[in-house]
């Protein structure tokens, strides 16, 4: 059988950016004269697309403001909080066992491209994957999945491995399988009512997705 292409979700999959979108998103509510946002608080919006996080915050509809707020965050996000990123333990070695069996991998983040890649550059994993797709505003992740798909840039066997529902329903409108991964933002209980393939509790179980074919 062959082995499924690997499609990794960025933030709470390969790296947890807590401390960058905290800061960054209260670097733009500070410009703008909103009340800053706790760590805490910000964490059920680590996934999601950033407008629609925004428009919760805040509690508006406004694509301008909204637009606003996202331009500085990212005047931030760019300059410092792609650096504040953190990879989970585990995550090289089981990107480089996945490696070592010549699976074909790539990253699918609602993040817009460039930053994708700057996080990757910076924890030197860029050459792990065959692919890198971003997102922007209005672009959901199951509309780049179905590009990918449309181009040939996924081929065959695909699964789709993220740790929100968000993840895991892209890939159900795609026609592919999904594995939800319990170390980051998402509980057990969301990713469950989406009905995953697989669900993993720890970075060493990425060998599942070899071991099994």
């Amino acid at each position: 059988m062959t082995t499924p292409t690997l499609i990794f979700d960025l933030d709470g999959t390969l790296s947890d950016p807590l401390k960058g979108f905290t800061l960054s998103i209260n670097y733009a509510f500070d410009h703008f004269g909103l009340e800053s946002v706790s760590e805490d608080d910000l964490r059920a919006h680590v996934g999601p697309p950033l407008d629609e996080s925004i428009a919760i915050l805040t509690q508006t509809e406004d694509p301008d403001f909204i637009g606003e707020l996202i331009e500085k965050y990212r005047e931030r996000y760019i300059e410092i909080g792609f650096a504040e990123n953190v990879l989970y333990d585990g995550i090289i070695g089981g990107l480089s066992e996945l490696l070592d069996e010549g699976v074909t991998m790539g990253v699918c983040s609602t993040k817009r491209v460039d930053m994708v890649e700057r996080v990757l550059m910076q924890h030197e994993l860029i050459d792990c994957f065959d692919f890198v797709s971003g997102g922007d505003i209005g672009l959901t992740k199951d509309m780049q999945l179905g590009r990918l798909l449309d181009a040939g840039t996924i081929e065959g066997p695909a699964i789709m491995i993220g740790d929100r529902r968000f993840d895991l329903a892209a890939a159900a409108l795609n026609g592919l399988q999904s594995a939800g991964v319990l170390w980051g933002y998402g509980s057990k209980e969301e990713l469950l009512l989406e009905g995953p393939t697989y669900l993993l509790s720890t970075p060493d179980e990425l060998s599942t997705f070899y071991l099994s074919e």
